[in-house]
């Protein structure tokens, strides 16, 4: 199994970032296979989903309905609400795998691979990919 760690920035807002071409760069070439996607934070998760027009958006609209940055969690250190991003990875979990063909991702004519990140208080974060060539 092939293995590699890449950074991000997502800042001091809450955030769906697009990571699919990161992912399709590093499966290029490598055969068929499957792309694991993992994020390494208790705050954080991998989304598969259209972007661009308008879902990341709702996405974090839908997350903001159901996980509000009050002060309603137990978890209670950092900013506002902090919590709520300890519970979306029960919701948006920190891992996806996608099938890759020919060294290129086997997705949907509109899906993107998106790491999802409401912690506004951690603004850096890392992706694990992992490739598991067939054999």
């Amino acid at each position: 199994m092939d293995s590699e760690t890449k950074r991000y920035r997502t800042g001091d807002r809450e955030v769906v970032l697009d990571i699919t071409r990161d992912c399709a760069e590093w499966v290029a070439e490598r055969g068929d296979g499957l792309l694991h996607v993992f994020v390494p934070h208790a705050t954080a998760g991998i989304a598969i989903l259209e972007t661009g027009a308008g879902s990341d958006d709702d996405l974090l609209a839908a997350l903001g309905d159901l996980l509000p940055a009050d002060d309603r969690w137990r978890h209670r250190h950092g900013s506002r609400g902090h919590g709520r991003s300890h519970v979306m990875p029960a919701l948006v979990p920190p891992y996806a795998t996608v099938p890759v063909l020919g060294g290129r991702l086997a997705l949907g004519t509109w899906q993107s691979v998106c790491l999802v990140d409401l912690n506004v208080d951690n603004p850096d974060r890392e992706v694990r990919l992992s490739f598991l060539r067939s054999v």
